[in-house]
């Protein structure tokens, strides 16, 4: 299954949503321990050296992400809302991300909603390519939790 992603016309946000074929607390596993997140955060060929995490809220999380080519983006987030295992919000200073996660059986849908300042500060991420990045991760979250026994 491939993420879908809607953008509203009204309001500055990216709505995106995939099912993992994994349990909801695993999924929320890999996606708060860096030990995990550092093995499919990004696409393809991206490597993440540095990924320090403290999952509370206020709590910072501190990612630089390096691709393919040695080019680094370096990320620093807050956490807002911590509730194990169906939602995590976190926020820079442009954007707030909030991530539920609702199960069923042996799935999990993920769900990103992406809450920019300004229509024109989300239609620039759009131009940027915001989303290939996540739809890059997601694939290989997917491949990771068929890996974890």
């Amino acid at each position: 299954m491939k993420t879908r992603t809607e953008i509203s016309g009204s309001e500055p946000t990216i709505v995106m949503t995939r099912t993992y074929e994994a349990p909801r607390e695993l999924v929320w596993e890999v996606i708060t321990e860096p030990r995990h997140v550092i093995q499919w955060w990004g696409g393809a060929g991206c490597a993440n050296p540095v990924c320090e995490m403290d999952v509370r809220p206020g709590g910072t999380w501190r990612h630089v992400m390096r691709f393919p080519d040695g080019q680094e983006i370096r990320m620093h987030f807050i956490f807002v809302t911590v509730e194990p295992p169906g939602l995590l919000s976190w926020k820079d200073p442009r954007t707030s991300f909030t991530i539920t996660l609702t199960g069923k059986g042996r799935q999990t849908t993920w769900k990103l909603v992406a809450l920019f300042n300004s229509l024109q500060e989300r239609d620039a991420a759009v131009g940027f390519g915001f989303r290939g990045p996540i739809e890059a991760s997601n694939d290989r979250l997917a491949a990771y939790l068929k890996e974890i026994p």
